[in-house]
């Protein structure tokens, strides 16, 4: 029978395990938000830039396909693959990250006014000038919105990266239930929940900055545009 003085005193006892276990969780979603990035924004940009409607049809219908496998069918299909560890946790995350950064990405550019394109083909802007001056500025708050939202759900999912040796936050929660150690499955439990928390802080605040200044007090909102 466990004491509430338990749940805390847990946090000290295994303080080197946690934080252990924490950086590792971090290292796996870090590594799945970075190339859902790399591959997903600039096919968002692509995808909105082309007229060619069935390539759009394609990349939306295979990356919603990702989305819809159940966390753990995907960790089980690549466990023959690649095997078990951080290479299968990071592929099967980085493929759950394809779909909302693609989304939002895709989402940004296409809400750009043409005015606004029109004006900079005006002013001599070339294509790319047109990109990296007035696009992209104008569609990183949204990307970034995209970015946010996945990484929490990317924190999230991380934790049953643990059932397949991948480390993490999740190792030590399955560590816990397998020995009845409450207080070891709360503090995982809890520091994994403080962890996703703080993300969403921290990338809100980086949202912020690519928001014009009228607009950096407001309370941010998610942007949920249906394709």
């Amino acid at each position: 029978m466990y004491e509430l003085s338990d749940y805390f005193y847990i946090f000290v006892e295994r303080y080197p395990d946690i934080i252990a276990s924490l950086l590792r969780h971090l290292l796996i979603t870090g590594l799945a938000i970075s190339l859902g990035c790399i591959i997903a924004i600039p096919l968002g940009v692509y995808l909105a830039k082309t007229t060619i409607k069935w390539i759009q049809t394609v990349v939306f219908t295979i990356t919603n396909i990702f989305q819809t496998i159940p966390s753990l069918a995907m960790l089980a299909i690549f466990i023959p693959i690649i095997g078990i560890g951080l290479k299968p946790a990071v592929v099967a995350l980085f493929l759950y990250s394809l779909m909302p950064i693609l989304r939002n990405t895709y989402a940004a550019f296409e809400s750009i006014a043409p005015e606004i394109t029109e004006a900079a083909k005006g002013m001599g802007y070339g294509s790319f000038q047109r990109l990296m001056f007035i696009e992209i500025p104008i569609a990183m708050p949204y990307i970034m919105s995209g970015v946010r939202l996945t990484m929490v759900y990317l924190i999230n999912w991380a934790t049953l990266a643990g059932i397949i040796g991948a480390g993490g936050l999740g190792e030590l929660i399955i560590g816990g239930m397998g020995v009845n150690n409450k207080p070891l499955i709360f503090a995982s439990a809890v520091t994994a929940m403080l962890l996703a928390l703080v993300a969403d802080f921290v990338f809100a605040k980086f949202e912020n900055l690519f928001k014009p200044k009228e607009e950096r007090k407001q309370i941010p909102i998610q942007m949920e545009e249906e394709l």
